[in-house]
């Protein structure tokens, strides 16, 4: 059986820890694991399974005799290490945003198009965590009915900008609380010239704006959707559009999802059943019973949780939807580690064979 040197670039940040947690539960065969960060972190130690692992400081050196890398350390330091370690034989997945929209770097979600990892060189790129959640609710539609049109709303959680942002929210809520005014310094963007409480408050802004004043994630879950659905981040086949919102919520997104499908005689109870059977998808929708996703339920679990599916009222084939996930592990960390199961599946990491 093969057995499989993995090495986790970034063990010590929010995503990076739950890597860790997640790749403990997988599939995958680790016959050592390697955990890398910062050189300040190196030396610290973090549990795997039932050792006590310590944190290497993470140079190209690193990855000598690696299979299998999973990073979540920021764009630069992927763009830096990865071909690195991809020179020294292992298979990297990247959940920062540096290889998204290079043409040759599958972008993965493993329940809407795992085929493309045999197409990779090296590095597969982990999608954005608000794009991840709408595709696996979107794809099973798009596959049976066909999908024209969608637009949609973000309700970002605070830990999604990481753990000093998240950390920030908790000081400026008590702040409030206490009759104080806050402080910010972090959102929406740190090296922004301006920065706006999150307590108690809706930003809409996540990334900087470019050019035609959408932000960058914005793009990115445009442009995301349309290569992971159709292998075309350009297409003109499918319009997507996007508005992102960061909200005081600790953890799991939440999206409001207009789409239109090709086939107008389609109906919710139909799309609901589809839903219902379809890989990582949980249909929570009884608005009777007041079922509905809520992100509070959706901490800490590994699906993306569906409901609020109805009719628009006006456009023929144009349905309404609400999709929720934890950002941490579907949006990122899960995400990638199932990446890994399907390399490991598909026999596509080149592992040392004992």
């Amino acid at each position: 059986m093969r057995e499989y040197n993995v090495a986790i670039l970034g063990a010590t940040g929010a995503v990076g820890n739950r890597m860790i947690a997640q790749l403990a539960q997988s599939s995958i065969p680790v016959k050592t694991i390697k955990l890398l960060a910062s050189k300040r972190s190196a030396g610290q130690t973090l549990a795997f399974r039932d050792q006590s692992v310590v944190i290497e400081e993470a140079t190209p050196s690193s990855f000598d005799g690696i299979d299998l890398v999973f990073a979540s350390a920021g764009g630069s330091v992927s763009k830096q290490l990865l071909p690195e370690a991809v020179k020294r034989g292992a298979v990297c997945v990247d959940n920062s945003s540096a290889f998204r929209m290079d043409p040759t770097v599958p972008l993965v979600v493993p329940e809407v198009n795992p085929n493309d990892l045999a197409n990779h060189q090296g590095i597969i790129a982990n999608p954005n965590c608000s794009t991840i959640q709408m595709v696996v609710a979107l794809n099973p539609i798009y596959h049976q009915y066909g999908l024209k049109r969608v637009i949609v709303s973000t309700y970002q959680a605070a830990g999604g900008a990481g753990q000093s942002a998240l950390d920030e929210l908790n000081i400026q809520s008590q702040a409030i609380l206490d009759g104080q005014t806050p402080e910010a310094h972090i959102l929406p963007v740190k090296s922004a010239a301006k920065h706006y409480p999150l307590a108690f408050n809706l930003i809409p802004q996540i990334d900087v704006f470019d050019e035609q004043d959408y932000t960058y994630e914005e793009w990115k879950m445009t442009h995301e959707t349309k290569k992971i659905l159709l292998g075309d981040p350009e297409t003109k086949a499918l319009a997507v559009s996007a508005t992102c919102v960061r909200v005081p919520v600790p953890i799991g997104h939440g999206e409001s999802v207009y789409f239109e499908t090709k086939d107008t005689n389609v109906t919710p109870a139909e799309l609901k059943a589809l839903l219902a059977s379809a890989p990582g998808v949980v249909l929570q929708d009884d608005p009777a019973q007041q079922i509905y996703p809520m992100p509070i339920n959706a901490v800490g679990k590994q699906e993306t949780y569906v409901g609020r599916l109805r009719a628009d009222l006006d456009q023929p084939g144009g349905f309404h939807t609400w999709i929720v996930a934890d950002n941490l592990l579907k949006g990122a960390a899960w995400n990638a580690i199932q990446i890994g199961e399907c390399l490991v599946e598909q026999d596509l990491v080149h592992a040392t064979i004992n």
